[in-house]
């Protein structure tokens, strides 16, 4: 667009909407905010601030939109603030509230969609930082099909405690010290003021900073972004050059589709695999497949890279290796860089370059103890792997990167919840022994309903001594932190009728991970006689949008979304 210095109605606007009369009432509001002719002719880009004082990693976000808005300003465009909520998982875990937190996802995705199509801005940059905003904000992108960038907050430092780094999952597995008489009430309060110690995403390599990094593989952030810490002068520096790198995106017409791809999402297939990540990026990556109108990724396309790529670096919760330490090793780019025979490196990235291009600049970590090479891995397969079996024909995830040696196969008898809630108060009243394998059911997208993780369980275990001699089975999910045998997503869940609805305690349940299999040792003809018999568990929810998700919500198998029916 020519950018002429008449009138403000003479059509020299490059957002169309802004142009000639039917534009004036729209020019008009937005000068009653101080927004000025000059201003309204250039390229309008919305900044997306996902920034509340409540959660931790978007503390700092109101900081770096000022950033991107002076980056913006300098590129020739004007940046304009809208917001969208972003919980936190760690404050709601273990209540109702952990019910709304993948849900939470959906609103993100639709109230961004709903704010730039009633305002037809010309472009977005996002700003999130926490597990389920980061994808939500992708899957926006991904939805819209319009010039996007991702900027994260980037990662909080560790605590320490004893000599060791911690993140705040030490604070529940502190509950069980104290509850076994290991640490004394003054001992547990000085822990719960010194786990969170700052800003930023929690320093474990969980669904949020997993996402984090994601973003940057898919190409959707510019380089570094993924592991920059929150208080880094390097994250106010990015914010500025995304403001003007989305000026650039703009006016050039790149959109978001032109970057997220079945290339780029299958490098980001790949990079998750490789470090081990969150199991619930696969949900995740479904989602913004899905968004990109790319149809369904189905688990089988994970399981099958995960026999063929190796995990070259392994972060806490799974070893002592923290986010700090991940970027001070080189973050991202040096993770691609080992693996980069592996990935289709033709794939756009935001910031005009291609990942080959951008791979030429990387270099080998400088840490190598934190990222491995692929000739020298921490482990041959995969960090995350796909499981089939009659207990979940639909398939099911388990992070092998955080399970012990020992616990690789495991058979054991079952000891069956239908509850979360329940699940922890056998655990922590001493009902549950070494060797039993917990299943938690009812607790999917339709029967938690929300798909719940199942964190204070998994922490409880480690609390009481058990995490090391017990599985866990779930229809839910779990956290990014997870670190002992879990296995989550089982699919179909228990509501619809799944297998998994069948098992009584003391049922034996087999998982082998190297055979990729999870096994119900019942007899089908035994199984058929229960199925006459079951009633599915419905749990009460508060009148709203869980209602809503409950009825529209596809299996975890494919995502966990709210699908239109229309599109299937």
């Amino acid at each position: 667009m020519s950018e002429c210095g008449g009138c403000s109605n003479c059509g020299s606007h490059f957002n169309p909407v802004l142009e000639g009369d039917d534009g004036a009432l729209k020019r008009a509001l937005y000068k009653s905010m101080g927004h000025t002719d000059e201003q309204l002719r250039k390229p309008v880009i919305a900044v997306v601030n996902s920034y509340t004082n409540a959660t931790a990693g978007h503390a700092n976000l109101n900081e770096l939109t000022a950033k991107v808005l002076e980056g913006i300003e300098q590129a020739g465009g004007i940046g304009m603030v809208f917001g969208t909520i972003a919980p936190c998982d760690g404050i709601a875990e273990g209540h109702l509230g952990m019910r709304y937190i993948l849900a939470a996802r959906e609103i993100i995705c639709a109230s961004i969609e709903v704010m730039m199509r009633a305002h037809r801005f010309d472009g977005m940059v996002l700003l999130g930082s926490c597990d389920k905003i980061v994808p939500a904000m992708l899957m926006a992108a991904a939805r819209l099909d319009l010039p996007a960038i991702l900027v994260s907050g980037g990662p909080m430092y560790p605590a320490e405690y004893k000599g060791k780094h911690w993140d705040g999952n030490i604070v529940t597995e502190a509950i069980g010290w104290k509850k076994r008489g290991e640490i004394s009430e003054e001992e547990f309060a000085h822990i719960e003021n010194i786990a969170e110690p700052g800003v930023g995403s929690c320093t474990m390599y969980g669904t949020a900073n997993t996402m984090c990094c994601i973003s940057e593989v898919l190409g959707m952030s510019l380089p570094g972004n993924g592991t920059h810490p929150a208080i880094s002068p390097a994250r106010r520096d990015i914010s500025v050059q995304t403001g003007k790198t989305i000026v650039d995106l703009v006016k050039r017409g790149v959109n978001a589709r032109q970057i997220i791809t079945p290339e780029s999402i299958r490098n980001a297939m790949v990079y998750l695999l490789a470090t081990g990540g969150s199991t619930n990026a696969i949900l995740h990556l479904q989602a913004i497949y899905y968004e990109a109108e790319l149809g369904h990724l189905p688990l089988s396309d994970f399981d099958k890279l995960s026999h063929h790529v190796p995990l070259v670096t392994s972060l806490y919760p799974a070893s002592e290796y923290d986010m700090i330490d991940f970027w001070e090793a080189g973050g991202v780019q040096a993770v691609e860089y080992e693996i980069r025979q592996l990935l289709n490196q033709n794939t756009l990235t935001v910031n005009g370059q291609t990942k080959e291009q951008i791979l030429s600049a990387a270099s080998r970590s400088t840490r190598p103890e934190v990222i491995h090479t692929l000739a020298i891995p921490v482990r041959n397969e995969a960090g995350i792997a796909v499981l089939h079996g009659n207990l979940s024909p639909l398939g099911c995830v388990v992070k092998p990167a955080a399970v012990p040696e020992n616990l690789m196969t495991f058979t054991g008898p079952a000891v069956v919840f239908n509850s979360e809630q329940e699940s922890v108060d056998a655990i922590m009243s001493g009902e549950i022994h070494p060797g039993s394998v917990l299943v938690l059911r009812y607790e999917g997208p339709k029967g938690g309903p929300g798909m719940p993780e199942m964190y204070k369980p998994m922490k409880s275990l480690e609390g009481m001594g058990l995490s090391d001699s017990c599985a866990l089975i779930t229809d839910g999910r779990f956290s990014g932190s997870n670190r002992g045998l879990f296995v989550g997503h089982i699919s179909p869940e228990a509501v619809d009728g799944g297998e998994l609805a069948l098992v009584e305690n003391g049922d034996k349940i087999s998982i082998d991970i190297p055979q990729r299999t999870l096994t119900l040792h019942v007899e089908q003809a035994v199984l058929d006689q229960r199925q006459k018999s079951w009633k599915p568990v419905e749990k009460q929810v508060p009148r709203g949008f869980l209602r809503l998700y409950r009825r529209w919500a596809l299996p975890a198998a494919q995502g966990a979304v709210l699908a239109d029916r229309e599109d299937d």
